[in-house]
């Protein structure tokens, strides 16, 4: 159930009535649905539906947060107090802040980001089953580990004390499957999975059970090189982790901290000359998109590589006021905790060249579709991942290759990247294909 405006008025006003300095409100309501199915059979078929209010409260440059789903008047009149209380109690913080008038969004951009054409459970069960028999169907495919198809809705309502007040509506929705090829202990597994904004734009349930069985079958009896030396080759779905890493890199909050191995990057040549990085929260129907962020402030197009050079921070209002800034609408938050930075809808530019010509020139090297383990620090730019994938010899992908690690610094990786052509925009971050130069392989 959608929380009325007057709720939050309501919120607000009671929190100055009782002490408050200056306060703002969150209210976020969701909606999901998902079938999930095996081998033909329905497994699950869930529902979930909740609402809540998240408000922050500042004292003297003192702020606490609170929230509740429960929004009655007796509730909200406890938890401002509580509120109020623990704010008075909580260390100074002169750098937090809500937005002034002069940084509100003043006009929101149609964005084509909710669907309110609902699929129905059968819908959603018919999509799951045949994406799953699609890939059942395929000759070596042996067995499932299952479809889900879901399909979810968000209502955001953003006000503060001072009188701001927006909304926005999005949806998000999917369908996935993963399956196993091979017996014994010669099995392997891969999967296949589109997201969108409309239940009409996901990739075919045919094509997306097709993709999954092909991906598993190419993987069957890899091998394991010896430790070497090489170019990695990056799939658009694994290089965009790297694009991640770089967004975790720039966020304000870890620039102010000083726990950034890019601290002392601004303006400096991060990437190639030949990359260029975008945040576009204007993308239409894009997964990341939104109309204004967390504060407030309107979400803005940034080049934060533009031809290999670092331009900005990604900014809320308390890592801009910390580093002597202005924010640039990167806020994100949920209800119960403080705005933080992020990204909305990141991409690498595409290259020039195919993701064949990118891989022309290498004699051995690695083409890696699949990372795991959590070997990233932020700090140092110390990268080590577990990976999989397939061998490259002589410009060729040869043959499946597994139980490997890869190793370098993020700060070379980013220095000897390269891009291919073929970008496309199926997740909220996203890299076409991608050669780093010289990372250590360790196999045999």
């Amino acid at each position: 159930m959608t929380i009325d405006s007057n709720i939050i008025t309501y919120t607000l006003d009671k929190a100055k009535a009782l002490g408050a300095d200056k306060a703002d409100v969150i209210s976020i309501n969701s909606s999901d649905v998902s079938v999930g199915i095996r081998q033909g059979d329905t497994e699950s078929i869930e529902r979930a539906e909740s609402s809540g209010i998240g408000l922050r409260v500042f004292v003297d440059n003192k702020q606490a947060i609170v929230s509740a789903s429960n929004t009655s008047t007796d509730t909200l009149d406890n938890l401002i107090q509580q509120a109020i209380a623990m704010a008075k109690s909580s260390p100074e913080d002169k750098f937090s802040d809500i937005a002034r008038q002069d940084q509100w969004i003043k006009e929101t951009p149609t964005l084509h980001i909710f669907d309110d054409n609902e699929p129905s459970i059968e819908q959603l069960k018919s999509s799951a089953l045949e994406t799953e028999d699609a890939a059942l169907s395929t000759k070596g495919i042996t067995n499932s580990e299952g479809a889900e198809a879901s399909y979810s809705t968000y209502h955001v309502q953003l006000a503060n004390s001072h009188g701001f007040y927006q909304q926005y509506q999005s949806s998000l929705t999917g369908l996935s499957t993963s399956v196993i090829a091979g017996e014994g202990e010669k099995m392997e597994r891969d999967y296949a999975f589109s997201t969108a904004r409309f239940f009409q734009n996901l990739t075919s349930a045919k094509e997306l059970g097709q993709e999954a069985a092909r991906r598993t079958l190419a993987r069957l009896n890899p091998k394991q090189p010896s430790t070497c030396q090489v170019p990695v080759i990056f799939e658009p779905r694994i290089g965009k982790s790297l694009v991640s890493n770089f967004i975790g890199a720039i966020s304000g909050s870890a620039i102010a901290r000083g726990t950034s191995f890019l601290i002392n990057s601004l303006n400096t040549e991060v990437f190639h000359s030949n990359i260029t990085i975008i945040n576009d929260p204007h993308r239409k129907s894009g997964l990341g998109s939104k109309p204004f962020d967390a504060e407030g402030l309107p979400c803005q197009v940034l080049h934060l590589i533009d031809k290999g050079i670092l331009t900005t921070w990604l900014l809320d209002i308390r890592s801009a006021n910390k580093l002597g800034m202005v924010s640039n609408g990167c806020a994100s938050r949920g209800m119960n905790s403080a705005p933080s930075p992020s990204a909305h809808n990141v991409y690498i530019d595409k290259g020039s060249v195919s993701p064949q010509e990118l891989m022309s020139d290498i004699k051995r090297g690695f083409y890696v579709t699949e990372t795991f383990g959590s070997g990233v620090n932020l700090v140092t730019g110390d990268y080590s991942q577990g990976a999989a994938g397939f061998w490259i010899e002589n410009g060729e992908i040869t043959y499946p290759v597994s139980e490997l690690t890869i190793a370098g610094n993020l700060k070379d990786m980013f220095k000897s990247a390269n891009v291919a052509n073929d970008l496309e925009f199926r997740y909220s971050v996203n890299a076409p294909t991608m050669r780093i130069e010289g990372m250590m392989v360790a196999g045999q």
